[in-house]
């Protein structure tokens, strides 16, 4: 059985999705991970079409790949010119081993768009390809709109294969440029042209009807055996055939091989790297490489996966370089709970009514607008409050909140806290460019005399959610923190009708578990271990 090439095309086709705008730096950096991984060839971009690609070729001249082929894309030469024209001319300066041709295969493009006829469009194709093989490259050669064209004209769209394939093509790319063919319809032409040419032939797929990846694999499974696609299934309009889902679905689904022996366990890093670059959110629900592909929720459905993960996980986690987690929430069981303590090190196995009393705080808490799948860290500090002898590092007494506007100012917050540490309480104020950047500022003062490593603790993200929307100015809402000490990152929530008290509780529960951390790492600063006398000397008890 063959093996299945993997063409990446996410430096070109991916970059047209909206709101990606990848720097020639960036599309650099990906290149060089594309072949870290082990794909097959890199579709850089088309040559002359903007600086950024022009650059990126330039400077991928000195690029050392160590098993991808770097390959440029563009056009057939225009109507009624000579060969080369423009067009092809910056295709070959581009200097890449790989060119990869479209060409019009309906009839519709032939007459409406490109404006000739149609032996004009079967000679601009030969023309073409003949060109670069003259010039020693290796072409392949895109079908564009080929599944469209197929439909309108069979044997048209057979005849612009042929004269690509007598031109010389190293690789036929039936292409489904609007993404509208059922996977049935790909399968019987795809087994078509195979039946008829001796090419290779591949599949290049759009996502406009949700079916690019189940079109690629019913593609492969008709005789494909060179495959297109996106990391993340990046594309323009809704995007392109998903690689991260295509590549495990043949290795581990097909037994196609693909890829090296041990880098598909590579595949969730790469995903998560692709986006970073591109400066993207990493999608948590894509399949196989998205952070709740094996997440699991309901107890029930936790307390099988427990036993033998199959249950309810279709390969594992590991396969494609992901985890499996548990998550918390008012659908959490026993089992739930007793999974995530003992990723926290606790042990609740033996204390039935503990884990009764977790599971009802949640649910009651979870009524009341907090959630916790998003916000472990909370969830762990819940745990460990209702373990016996759990003592927090600092409570809140009182907190006064004030945001003032006045004639001729700009508007002042100002926030006034209350906070015993230990056996002492520190009255201590601070103003901010807001009322929760005030609160936070003011908590520090306090607690930083006590807990020096707190002032590594920075917040990174901070959301507010409004919960119930019809509730107008007294809605619910959640406020969502993720913080970091330059190491670790962690993620605290709060909920209230009061914005101040939300965002206070996801900022204690922050700072607490940072000194749970420290705690864990050896490095724990408590009020008992510090000298309080040498601190406190000439420091009033109310700071301003």
């Amino acid at each position: 059985m063959s093996r299945i090439v993997i063409y990446d095309t996410t430096l070109r086709d991916g970059t047209q999705r909206e709101g990606i705008s990848l720097s020639f730096e960036d599309k650099l950096r990906i290149a060089r991970k594309l072949d870290e991984f082990g794909v097959d060839y890199v579709e850089g971009g088309w040559p002359g079409s903007n600086p950024k690609d022009s650059e990126f070729f330039e400077r991928a001249r000195d690029l050392r790949l160590t098993h991808a082929r770097l390959a440029a894309f563009g056009s057939t030469r225009r109507p009624d010119t000579a060969t080369p024209d423009a067009t092809l001319e910056a295709l070959l300066g581009a200097d890449t081993p790989v060119v990869a041709i479209f060409g019009k295969s309906w009839r519709l493009h032939v007459f409406k768009v490109l404006g000739t006829t149609l032996e004009e469009n079967l000679r601009m194709i030969a023309d073409s390809v003949a060109y670069f093989k003259q010039c020693g490259r290796e072409v392949i050669y895109d079908a564009e709109h080929f599944f469209d064209g197929y439909k309108d004209d069979p044997e048209y769209a057979l005849a612009t294969l042929r004269a690509a394939e007598a031109a010389g093509a190293d690789c036929l790319v039936l292409c489904d440029t609007n993404g509208g063919a059922l996977s049935s319809e790909v399968a019987r032409i795809v087994s078509r042209v195979a039946s008829d040419f001796a090419a290779p032939l591949g599949i290049h797929a759009h996502n406009d009807a949700e079916l690019a990846v189940a079109n690629t694999l019913a593609a492969v499974e008709a005789g494909a055996v060179h495959v297109q696609g996106t990391i993340n299934g990046y594309g323009e309009r809704t995007g392109n055939a998903n690689l991260c889902s295509i590549i495990p679905n043949l290795q581990l689904k097909l037994n196609r091989e693909c890829l090296a022996e041990g880098k598909l366990a590579h595949l969730t890093e790469l995903s998560r790297f692709v986006a970073e670059v591109a400066n993207l959110g990493h999608d948590p629900h894509l399949p196989y490489v998205g952070a709740s592909a094996f997440a699991h929720k309901a107890g029930m459905h936790v307390n099988a996966v427990l036993k033998a993960s199959s249950s309810f996980e279709h390969i594992s986690p590991e396969a494609v370089g992901n985890r499996q987690r548990v998550l918390i929430s008012e659908l959490s069981g026993r089992s739930n709970i007793l999974y995530k303590a003992q990723q926290f090190g606790l042990d609740l196995t033996s204390n039935a009514a503990e884990v009764r009393r977790v599971v009802e705080t949640i649910k009651r808490l979870e009524n009341q607008g907090f959630q916790f799948e998003a916000a472990e860290a909370s969830f762990e500090l819940l745990v460990r409050r209702i373990q016996p002898g759990y003592r927090p590092p600092f409570e809140l007494l009182d907190m006064l909140v004030l945001v003032e506007r006045r004639r001729g100012s700009e508007l002042l917050a100002e926030a006034t806290v209350k906070i015993r540490v230990g056996d002492e309480i520190f009255h201590t104020a601070a103003e901010g460019n807001g009322p929760v950047n005030a609160l936070d500022s003011a908590i520090r003062k306090a607690l930083l005399q006590f807990y020096p490593s707190l002032s590594r603790v920075q917040l990174v993200d901070y959301k507010v959610r409004v919960l119930n929307e019809d509730g107008g100015t007294a809605a619910s809402v959640r406020v969502s923190i993720e913080s970091s000490d330059g190491h670790r990152t962690w993620n605290t929530m709060g909920s209230s009708t009061n914005i101040i008290e939300a965002s206070w509780l996801a900022l204690a529960d922050s700072l607490e578990y940072a000194l749970l951390l420290e705690a864990q790492n050896g490095h724990a600063e408590s009020p008992d271990e510090i000298h309080r006398t040498d601190r406190m000397a000439g420091m009033g008890r109310m700071d301003r």
